[in-house]
């Protein structure tokens, strides 16, 4: 069901990114896959946030994320495969061999269960995360 942020159209549901709440996934998330409350609220402390904006419409998950410069997800793993898309900003993905760099434009496809992180570069880092699913995070990898 779409939030009262979007609209509904006929086959079609329209999200309005200025109208969307920043999410607080302590609040938002099923516990399953809430992430540990000590990474949110350090990510919150530092300035890390993100929107969810489709949250299972047509079966899309869509997440619109704002990192600081210096800052690390640590290695984990996702039930779902993910797209990352790089709108801002860069980061090196932690775990891959060779060393990935991402900057603006690029576009990486995890694998569900592949271990990964990443470390932002100076700019810090902004990104769209798009999913089939609503993600689990493991970080016990």
């Amino acid at each position: 069901m779409p939030s009262e942020d979007n609209v509904q159209l006929t086959g079609a549901t329209l999200f309005r990114y200025a109208d969307i709440d920043w999410d607080d996934p302590l609040k938002s998330a099923a516990p399953s896959v809430r992430p540990p409350e000590e990474l949110v609220r350090e990510a919150q402390r530092s300035g890390a946030r993100r929107k969810k904006l489709a949250t299972g419409e047509g079966g899309f998950f869509l997440n619109r994320s704002v990192l600081p410069p210096g800052f690390e997800i640590p290695a984990h793993t996702h039930d779902h495969a993910e797209l990352l898309i790089v709108l801002r900003g860069g980061c090196q993905v932690l775990g891959s061999s060779p060393v990935v760099i991402l900057g603006a434009d690029d576009a990486i496809v995890v694998d569900a269960h592949h271990e990964y992180g990443f470390l932002c570069g100076d700019e810090g880092m902004e990104f769209l995360t798009i999913r089939t699913g609503e993600a689990s995070v493991d970080l016990s990898v």
